[in-house]
Parts: structure tokens; sequence; C-alpha cells
């Protein structure tokens, strides 16, 4: 398969007067065509932030790429000129935020911020517009989808707000859509509504997704591979399958560790002891050592290399050495 994206040694940080924020801080990955990659981790661990550094939309300042490189269609959407990436947000990239609420304007029409997103890119009379967009509508399954475009944000269901949302970041046919997160608004029917969507979009139009989540049940029902994300950075990167019966890195094994499992007679989930780092002040060495069982010296001192261990599975974990041999 094609690569469509690839992204290396990305450091997002923001510069705040209590310090500095590494919510990113080197993250590695490749987004192939037609996969779901999944962002894994724990609320706090860098999966949002690294989203929006693909098409650079947080605040700048405080905001900053600091390093690294986002790799599309032979450009570094890190450092292109402001007007060439905003060609590529919506059209080529889209966005799919992680509450609707927040991301619809309140005071226009669904019809006519989803026919906004169409014209951004391309002239089309009113009809025209308003036509596709109806399409898109019911392509999410939005019933009586004529009459949702005259509605406002307000009018809308949770679910349908997400679906809408969904609707806008495919109006321009991008080759990547990124879903933040879109079904932790949303109660589980819509949820399994909103997962079918995705998954017939990945099949149907051969669709490359970029997956946020924390949810390890949703990752093995869309996903090609997944990516752990911690302290801004990829432990952990393999085929999905893989992650969920193989885990290499502590951190991983310990997510799932954490999942219920009705097989079992446990009284009380266990748990990964600790919480995620403070992103202004990030401990030496390999940033998971304070809560891992397995640690060593030499975690507390320097920071693991991503190393490839089987295949395509690679993991950045002192218990393996460079060559990516088990050495614990």
């Amino acid at each position: 398969m094609n690569t469509l994206l690839e992204v290396s040694n990305l450091k997002t940080w923001f510069y705040t007067r209590r310090g500095i924020v590494k919510a990113v801080n080197g993250v590695d990955f490749d987004l192939r065509q037609g996969e779901c990659l999944c962002l894994v981790g724990e609320s706090g661990c860098g999966k949002s932030v690294t989203a929006l550094s693909l098409l650079r939309l947080f605040d700048s300042p405080p905001g900053k790429i600091v390093s690294g490189k986002v790799m599309f269609a032979g450009i570094d959407l890190t450092n292109c000129p402001l007007e060439q990436i905003r060609r590529v947000r919506g059209k080529d990239i889209a966005m799919v935020f992680q509450n609707a609420q927040s991301a619809l304007n309140p005071v226009f029409t669904i019809g006519d911020q989803i026919m906004e997103q169409i014209n951004a890119h391309g002239r089309h009379s009113r009809a025209d517009a308003r036509r596709k967009a109806r399409l898109l509508l019911e392509e999410m399954n939005i019933p009586q989808a004529e009459n949702a475009l005259n509605m406002y944000p307000h009018q809308m269901s949770g679910g349908m707000k997400q679906r809408a949302m969904i609707a806008m970041g495919l109006s321009c046919d991008p080759a990547i859509l990124v879903a933040d997160e879109p079904t932790t608004a949303v109660d589980v029917t819509i949820r399994a509504q909103i997962m079918y969507i995705l998954q017939e979009l990945k099949t149907r139009r051969n669709m490359s997704i970029i997956f946020i989540t924390h949810d390890l049940s949703l990752v093995r029902e869309i996903g090609n591979r997944a990516a752990v994300i911690y302290g801004g950075r990829v432990v952990e990167i393999a085929p999905v399958e893989t992650i969920l019966t193989d885990p290499a890195h502590p951190y991983t094994r310990g997510l799932i560790a954490c999942l219920p499992d009705i097989s079992t007679d446990l009284k009380r989930l266990p748990s990964i002891p600790g919480n995620t780092p403070n992103p202004i002040d990030l401990p030496e060495g390999c940033t998971f050592h304070p809560r891992c069982r397995d640690v060593m010296d030499v975690c507390r001192s320097t920071e693991p290399a991503l190393v490839n261990i089987a295949g395509v599975h690679k993991v950045a974990c002192h218990l393996y050495d460079n060559a990516g041999a088990f050495i614990a």
C-alpha cells in the first residue's frame, strides 16, 4: 500500500507562563492508503494535539512545532506557507472534532455550514452545493435530510450533530479523515451507527482514517494498526491484533489489563498505578518509568528508541535491545 502521510519526530510545544508544555514530544508514524490507524492512550497523552499538529490547527502562540516533519504529497505541512496548508485543510485532509457542539457555529444552519465547506475549495451554485450537502447527510443516515439542512445545531441531538460533522469533513472528498474521539459524547446506539459509517467510508471510498480513542474495544472494531501514545511519544505501533494479543510495552499491557472481561470473576479491575506525567515536567529517561512494574536503572536516565522487534511491530522500551531482541 502507498504511504499517504509520514510523521517523523514531531514535537509541538506550548510556551506558557508556568513553563513549556511538551504536549507532543517526538511522535513517529505513517499512514497508508485505505487503512485505519488508531492513536490510543489515556487522556492527556498527546493524541488530540498530535492530530491538530498535522494541519497546524492549534493556537500559535502559544503553540509551536519545534521540530519534525509531516510529509503529505511531497509537502512538509509543518513549515509550508499558510496558503498552501489552507488548500490541504478540508480538501485533502479533513478533521472531525471531538466536541461537535463546540465545533459547529450556533448561528448558522447545518446546511449553510456544510455548503460553506463545499465552496471553500471550489465554486458551486447554491443549488448544487445544497444538493451535495443533502446527499452527505443522507449518507450519514440522518432522517429527513432536507429538513435537517435547515436546522440549527441546538435543534439536533448529540448524535446528529456528530454525524453532521462527519458529513462536513467528507464534503470535499478528502484522502484522509482524522476522527478525534467521534463517539465520546453519544450513547451506545449512536456510537454503533457512527462506527458503522466510518467502516463503510473506509471500505467504499478506500479512505484512510486516523482514529483517535482511548477505548480499545473500538480499536479492535475499526483499526488496521494502532499506535500507543504516552507522554507525547509513540511507545508502540503494530497491527491491531498484535497490539491486543501480544503487546510488548508495559504501558500497552497495562491498558489491555484494564479492559473488563466477562470470562473472569475479578471483582475489581486492575489499574496502572500513578498518573499520566505532567507535560511541563516530564520524567528523565523513559516517561513511563515512574509507573512501570518492569523499571530498570537505565529507564530512569535514558530515553528508549523506537525499535523494530518483529516485522511491522515497533516498541520504545529498554526491555528490548537496538536489534529488537528481548533482553529482560
